[in-house]
């Protein structure tokens, strides 16, 4: 295609989302199968317009979705209830590690044993595929800033978490496939990878994020007059954050999560301490702008870009995975078998049944699988494994995109309404 149908497409792509938000917001199905449909008429499988490899476009689409997925952790992260509470924290934590590391062991056990991996491929496969997504999964997030309630809470911070958490066991897939180093007896992995990574990825986000809301609040309150473009200092928090942590060895995506919901805490805590707050229907809200109200819009309109640009060339990458029957079981395995189970356990059993059912079940996977699976690309799996993990993934993918986005409306309504 050349570069003016490109912006034909995506343009009039745009429009018809813009135009049919709220009878799209009300049907059966999500935006992100539209974008899928299309992909598929215009692509190999249709019209042959455009077609996209996914593995000779690796390093291009490395960076789509690693931008995809920063704005949208941040905005996941800004949207977090205030304050914050362990106690309300504690299932999204057990979901964000305990639940995804289940999810790893049994899809490394299932791809060993069943479709004939070794154990790094596994291991490997089982972090691209376990963690859930913050970009396809808005439909089941926290839907604004004061959104309250407990069901997306828990899917919205789970989602922010598992980005950032996955890293280590990516790495150590890669170790165990020979192309990473893990250190004597995986000690390097251990200490430098799995607990500095975690931790220090969390202590340089809470650390940028509540210092640039204290900055904030000290130039809007002494200097009213002075312009703050929050838009900006929003994606800045975003780059710092991430590239302060990667700098350290620590993980950028929970660096980028922490510093959104340090950024939102810090700002409703200083408001409250100068008697400057409002009452709304979204809670309580600083009555003098912040970076996190007035940013989130702005990172909400890039996030549906992101997920429209890759969606489409999702639907338009090259077929020869169709057929390829491992990626079809794999994801009934993950949606049926997998996740439902790692949810319960790692849950305990506690809280309402029901609302663990649905957890359990969108557990959708998307943007951040396939940035995982490009970063394991360049970062040298062998051409043959490559392409088998792309034929699993992306078929993962798609089937997460169209099974939960026809559940997703009729299933939330029916909880609520009970």
């Amino acid at each position: 295609m050349a570069t003016y149908q490109w912006f034909l497409l995506i343009g009039c792509l745009m429009l018809a989302r813009g135009l049919w938000g709220t009878p799209i917001a009300h049907l059966p199905f999500t935006s992100a199968m539209i974008y899928l449909g299309v992909g598929l008429v215009l692509g190999p499988m249709g019209l042959r317009i455009f077609s996209f490899d996914l593995y000779e476009a690796a390093p291009l689409l490395e960076l789509l979705t690693e931008v995809a997925v920063l704005i949208s952790l941040f905005s996941a992260g800004i949207k977090m209830p205030v304050p914050f509470l362990l106690a309300r924290w504690m299932a999204p934590i057990r979901l964000a590690w305990f639940a995804m590391a289940i999810s790893i062991l049994l899809i490394a056990l299932f791809a060993h044993y069943l479709l004939g991996m070794p154990l790094g491929a596994g291991v490997l496969l089982g972090a691209i595929l376990a963690p859930t997504d913050p970009v396809l999964a808005s439909d089941v997030q926290l839907r604004h800033a004061g959104d309250k309630d407990p069901l997306r809470f828990a899917l919205s911070c789970e989602a922010g978490m598992n980005d950032g958490s996955a890293f280590p066991f990516v790495m150590l897939g890669l170790g165990l496939l020979g192309l990473h180093d893990l250190g004597d007896n995986g000690l390097r992995w251990f200490t430098v990878e799995l607990l500095w990574g975690t931790v220090g990825g969390v202590a340089i986000g809470v650390a940028c994020g509540a210092g640039l809301a204290r900055l904030s609040h000290e130039l809007r309150l002494h200097r009213p007059k002075h312009e703050v473009l929050d838009d900006l200092m929003g994606l800045g928090l975003i780059a710092v954050a991430y590239g302060l942590a990667v700098a350290a060895s620590a993980w950028g995506f929970l660096a980028v999560f922490a510093a959104g919901v340090a950024l939102r805490q810090t700002e409703l805590k200083l408001a409250a301490r100068s008697g400057r707050t409002v009452v709304t229907d979204q809670g309580v809200l600083p009555a003098q702008d912040t970076i996190s109200a007035n940013s989130l819009l702005f990172k909400e309109h890039l996030e549906r870009l992101s997920e429209l640009t890759l969606v489409l060339l999702l639907g338009g990458a090259t077929v020869f995975w169709l057929d390829d029957w491992r990626g079809w079981i794999t994801a009934l395995f993950l949606f049926f078998i997998a996740r439902p189970a790692s949810v319960l356990i790692a849950l305990g059993g506690g809280g309402s049944p029901r609302a663990q059912a649905i957890i359990a079940w969108f557990g959708v996977r998307g943007i951040g699988s396939l940035y995982y699976l490009m970063y394991a690309i360049n970062h040298g799996l062998p051409t043959e494994l490559a392409r088998d993990l792309i034929s699993i993934t992306t078929a993962v993918i798609m089937l997460s995109i169209v099974i939960h986005g026809t559940s997703v409306t009729p299933l939330l309504d029916r909880f609520w309404r009970t």
